[in-house]
This record gives C-alpha cells, structure tokens and sequence, in this order.
C-alpha cells in the first residue's frame, strides 16, 4: 500500500523534476492547448523511462501515470503563461 509521504514525495519529485520544469517551458513555446500538453505527457514518459535505466521491467504505472499528469499540468501553466505574457 502506497503511503501518503510516498504520494506526495513521487509529485513533488516530478514538480522539481523534468516534468515539471521542461513541461512548463515546452508549453511556453506554443500556444496550441493540445500540443502543450502531448509536449508535456512526452516529457513526463520520456522522463519515467529514463531514470528506470531504459528497462521497461523497472516501470511502474503509478510513478508513470504521476509524471504525465505533472508533465500536462505544467505544460498547460507555460501555455496559460504564454497567452496571457501576449495580451499585455
């Protein structure tokens, strides 16, 4: 059983992580809502797979499922960054 400093150690390692800061500037470089966030959940399965060594056995679905969610999130913020940074 997942416990909830696991939880919320697994989020904010993927906020301070490549999800969370590569997201947020790939979505600042569009402002296409839906590519922001296949730009973000890319980061977030790229990341996952990288730090498992490349081997899909080490892959868990949670910490996967965490860095897409956060990879979309913070592409949506940088696109939300970029469309309102335009408007002033």
């Amino acid at each position: 059983m997942l416990g909830i400093l696991d939880l919320l150690g697994t989020i904010g390692g993927n906020v301070l992580s490549l999800p969370g800061i590569l997201g947020l500037a790939l979505g600042m470089m569009t402002r296409n809502w839906i590519l922001a966030g296949i730009m973000g959940a890319v980061v977030g399965v790229a990341e996952t797979i990288i730090f498992a060594g490349f081997n899909m056995a080490e892959v868990h679905m949670f910490d996967l499922s965490i860095a897409v969610i956060v990879g979309v999130l913070a592409a949506s913020v940088g696109c939300v960054i970029r469309h309102k940074g335009a408007t002033v």
